[in-house]
């Protein structure tokens, strides 16, 4: 296993306006860096877009997903392929330019002493550009709400621009992972809390979308609301029945 490698993961549906100009910013800033582009299944060719361009490149790789969509199942599926090929850490990002590629090398560079880092747009240094007013306090709301619930000390749970060690996937319980849409941030957030690991937060500057349409549905925000709570009371019962199993011994 080469553990000093690092896998970058970005999901994409529909993003063919975006993603060879995000590859190539990607691998710029990052040039010994790994690639994985996880596709679900684009009706615009996003993904033969990705491989004509980029295919004979030993750092792309391509995933091809069929079935349920989901970000969240897209996400499990690229870290599960990160440890099955040995990476040491996974930078996730979105497609759509919204997370600068400039900011990866501090990602990683935090990684070495966290094992959870998130790209907050709410700590000391951080923001959001292009966004209305309303916008930016239902995201602050949002992450007001979840920490509320969970009792999750971070100011950006919901960023999906992150940074995991290999540890860190490993103790996080993949095959545990519920949520899929947007909430699936904050799930992992929250069960990388609970398994004890290191979370910190490094600032950067969030952007809107430059291309394409947001994939923000109804039903995704209706998940949004309720797993916090799902989380908290799961959580809660996993605790004492740990601690059941501990008083029989």
């Amino acid at each position: 296993m080469q553990t000093a490698r690092t896998l970058i993961i970005i999901p994409t549906y529909n993003e063919s306006e975006n993603i060879l100009e995000l590859i190539h910013r990607v691998f710029a800033e990052t040039p010994k860096a790994h690639l994985l582009l996880v596709d679900d299944n684009s009706p615009d060719g996003t993904a033969d877009l990705a491989d004509k361009a980029f295919g004979e490149d030993a750092r792309f790789h391509l995933l091809r997903r069929t079935g349920a969509r989901g970000l969240g199942r897209s996400y499990v599926d690229g870290y599960l392929y990160a440890l099955q090929e040995g990476y040491a850490r996974v930078v996730q990002m979105d497609a759509d330019f919204s997370h600068d590629p400039r900011y990866i090398p501090m990602l990683i560079e935090t990684s070495h002493s966290a094992d959870v880092t998130l790209g907050s747009r709410y700590c000391p240094g951080g923001g959001v550009e292009d966004w209305s007013l309303h916008r930016v306090m239902l995201s602050r709301f949002a992450n007001f709400y979840v920490s509320r619930v969970t009792g999750l000390n971070v100011r950006d749970a919901t960023s999906g621009f992150r940074c995991y060690t290999r540890y860190a996937l490993e103790k996080i319980h993949l095959e545990q992972i519920v949520s899929n849409g947007y909430a699936f941030q904050v799930e992992m957030t929250y069960r990388a809390k609970e398994e004890g690991l290191s979370i910190v937060e490094t600032p950067i500057i969030f952007t809107d979308r430059r291309q394409g349409r947001s994939k923000i549905s109804r039903k995704v925000l209706i998940e949004s609301v309720i797993m916090p709570w799902r989380l908290r009371f799961a959580m809660r019962a996993a605790r004492k029945l740990r601690l059941a199993q501990l008083d029989q011994k």
